[in-house]
């Protein structure tokens, strides 16, 4: 036994630790914010479902968090919605599905505010799954934005087609996944999402930078 924990690599399990918990703080939240969203527009759904909760395990897609932990791109359990509940469908489900990466980039320039206030005090393991966690959600965000069903980015763009050409494409979201999967191991697509975050990221520290100079 003893020679097993010898063996162990430590410091890649405090790595991927790094990486779950950030990734469990940013789909909680990303999934909350729908919901929540949702349910103030109307559609009991989310709220009937348990969903509009702060535990973590009733958000997560096993697949969606291992990917967050491994390529900082992933997804969560979507939160159920019924856009029948909505007075205006699809204005409702762009809404919706807008809360969610919006929840986390707010997440993120909290955080890092955060940070630039207690930065002095604050040890380094934590500063790290600070910073872990505001580039996570920033990923997220990104990510979902993407105009490709079933991502959020895809509900949004919609909202702006004609009735019956929404309903034709709402039917093949689940085949998404598929591409999404693919694209995400191919150097070009990966590459410009992860320039794209490390943009937000530096203009929001640049924000934070400046407001913690007045």
């Amino acid at each position: 036994m003893g020679n097993i924990f010898r063996n162990l690599n430590f410091g890649e399990l405090n790595n991927i630790l790094l990486r779950i918990v950030p990734a469990l703080i940013c789909i909680t939240i990303h999934e909350l914010a729908r919901g929540f969203a949702a349910y103030q527009l109307g559609d009991m759904t989310a709220k009937n479902q348990g969903r509009l909760t702060l535990n973590p395990i009733k958000h997560i897609d096993p697949i969606g968090l291992l990917m967050m932990a491994l390529v900082r791109f992933g997804w969560a359990k979507p939160v159920p919605v019924d856009m029948r509940n909505f007075k205006n469908p699809k204005r409702g489900m762009a809404v919706t599905a807008l809360a969610g990466p919006a929840s986390n980039f707010i997440l993120a320039f909290v955080l890092m505010v955060i940070s630039a206030v207690t930065y002095r005090f604050m040890p380094g393991s934590a500063a790290r799954l600070i910073f872990q966690t505001a580039g996570m959600s920033i990923s997220l965000a990104v990510f979902n934005l993407l105009p490709i069903p079933p991502l959020d980015g895809s509900k949004i763009l919609f909202s702006f087609l004609p009735d019956r050409v929404y309903g034709q494409l709402m039917r093949y979201e689940r085949y998404g996944f598929i591409l999404l999967i693919a694209l995400i191991y191919t150097d070009v697509f990966s590459g410009f999402l992860v320039g794209a975050v490390e943009e937000i990221y530096n203009a929001m520290a640049d924000i934070v930078r400046v407001l913690a100079r007045l």
